[in-house]
C-alpha cells in the first residue's frame, strides 16, 4: 500500500508541477472582456476557453518594457513549437488615444501575427484596467521630446483553459518560464 501511495504521489507531482509565476489562490473567474479587436473582429475573452490566455497590458510607444515583453512572448510561442496553439496572447492598450487599431495591428505583427490587440475608447480601456487591477498614468515626455509617456503595471496574467485567472508573472522573466507555465496549465 505504501508503494502504491508513493506511485500515486509521484504521478501527481509529475503530472502537475508548480507554476513559475505567482499564483492566485484561490483561482477566480477572469473578468470578461468583450469588444472589437484591433483587426475589427468581435473579441470575447470567454470565446478562448480551451486555450491558455496570457494578457499583457502596454502601449505601442513604449521604448523598452513592452517590446521586450512581447519579444519574450513571441519566443515562448516559438519554443512551444507544435503546441504553440495552446497559447493565445492578448495585448491590451493602456494608451488608446494613440493606439489606433491600425497602429496596434502593425505593432503586434512585428512580434507574432497570432497576437490579438485590444484598444478602444479611453473609458472602455479604463474599465478593463480596473477589472484587472492595472494602473496607467500619463506623464510628460522627457525634456527635448514631444508628447507624453505612459507608466503602467507590467505583469502578464495567465488565464487557464476554463477561464480562471491563475497566475501573474512580473516583467523580465525568461521565455522558458513562460513555456513551463503554459504547458502546466494546458495539461490540466
Amino acid at each position: 500500500m505504501f508503494t502504491a501511495m508513493l506511485l500515486c504521489a509521484a504521478a501527481w507531482v509529475h503530472a502537475a508541477p508548480g507554476l513559475k509565476s505567482g499564483t492566485f489562490s484561490p483561482a477566480r473567474v477572469a473578468p470578461e472582456i468583450a469588444q472589437k479587436a484591433a483587426d475589427g473582429s468581435d473579441f470575447r475573452l470567454s470565446a478562448l476557453r480551451g486555450k491558455v490566455v496570457v494578457l499583457e497590458f502596454g502601449f505601442t510607444h513604449c521604448a523598452a518594457v513592452c517590446p521586450a515583453s512581447l519579444a519574450m512572448l513571441a519566443q515562448a510561442r516559438q519554443k512551444l513549437g507544435a503546441h504553440a496553439d495552446r497559447l493565445q496572447v492578448v495585448f491590451i492598450s493602456v494608451d488608446p488615444e494613440r493606439d489606433t487599431p491600425a497602429r496596434l495591428n502593425a505593432y503586434l505583427a512585428q512580434f507574432d501575427k497570432s497576437f490579438v490587440g485590444l484598444t478602444g475608447t479611453p473609458e472602455q480601456m479604463a474599465a478593463i484596467r480596473k477589472d484587472y487591477g492595472i494602473t496607467a498614468t500619463k506623464f510628460a515626455a522627457p525634456a527635448g521630446q514631444s508628447g507624453y509617456q505612459m507608466g503602467h503595471s507590467s505583469y502578464l496574467y495567465f488565464i487557464d483553459k476554463k477561464g480562471m485567472l491563475r497566475a501573474l508573472m512580473p516583467f523580465g522573466r525568461p521565455a522558458d518560464e513562460m513555456v513551463h507555465d503554459v504547458n502546466v496549465l494546458a495539461a490540466e
